[in-house]
């Protein structure tokens, strides 16, 4: 078995690498540091297949696609955030998130899943957020692309549930991970953060279960259950007094 883990080189898609590599797959690990792939390679056990590259740019994510085929598990993972009222934002750097966060993932979700149909098989797990399923201000950005990640995953199962496919889709949704995304997105989480080990294992172990929205942590679980049922404007309000204490 082969599988592919984007934002391979840090926090949660690095320890996913390692859990799945102890379970004996074959990975190709994608991210933009080189250095920090190699290393993880000497780590694990199994045939593991480096590349560096930015899934910014688009035409990357067609030339992973065209280096690695034959995957029977694709992980998309990554991604990043950015912090700030909306106005106050660097539009380029929030054009790169949507570009990842959104682009790489609808690119590389189409093309594993085409091949995935054809022969009846095959797993995909999309890294969303429990901020999929709410407002964002202060992060209004990544909070949208995290939404767009759970409707279209959303809508694929549907789709695969219709056709009576054999391949799988599954979400993970997280809250505060204990990650690189803190400093990348310039904030700092007040709530307890998992450890991504924890969520790393958590996803894997219920993706090959084939549960379709992962949550891990009671708290992210009630959060999910008290968005559904409060009045929009409670929840704006609510995200925006949450963000608002995450400023350094």
């Amino acid at each position: 078995m082969r599988a592919l883990i984007t934002g391979a080189s840090s926090g949660i898609g690095r320890d996913m690498a390692r859990y799945m590599s102890n379970l004996g797959y074959d990975l190709v690990i994608v991210a933009r540091n080189k250095d920090s792939l190699e290393k993880l390679k000497q780590e694990l056990n199994t045939n593991i297949e480096v590349i560096a590259m930015d899934l910014s740019i688009k035409e990357n994510c067609y030339k992973l696609y065209e280096q690695a085929k034959d995957i029977d598990v694709l992980v998309n993972n990554a991604g990043f955030g950015e912090f700030g009222i909306f106005t106050e934002t660097d539009l380029e750097k929030e054009i790169s998130l949507i570009n990842t966060n959104i682009t790489a993932l609808h690119i590389l979700t189409k093309l594993y899943l085409k091949d995935m149909k054809k022969r009846n098989s095959g797993h995909i797990l999309n890294v969303a957020s429990i901020a999929g399923f709410m407002p964002g201000p202060l992060m209004a950005t990544y909070y949208a692309s995290k939404n767009y990640v759970v409707a279209l995953t959303r809508a694929i199962r549907k789709e695969l549930k219709k056709e009576k496919s054999d391949v799988k889709i599954s979400l993970l949704c997280p809250g505060p991970v204990d990650t690189k995304f803190n400093d990348v997105a310039n904030v700092n989480f007040k709530a307890k953060s998992l450890t991504s080990e924890y969520v790393a294992k958590y996803a894997i172990d219920r993706m090959l279960k084939n549960k379709f929205i992962i949550i891990p942590g009671i708290s992210i679980k009630l959060t999910k259950f008290f968005a559904k049922i409060l009045p929009s404007g409670v929840i704006e309000e609510a995200c925006y007094h949450i963000q608002e204490k995450k400023k350094k």
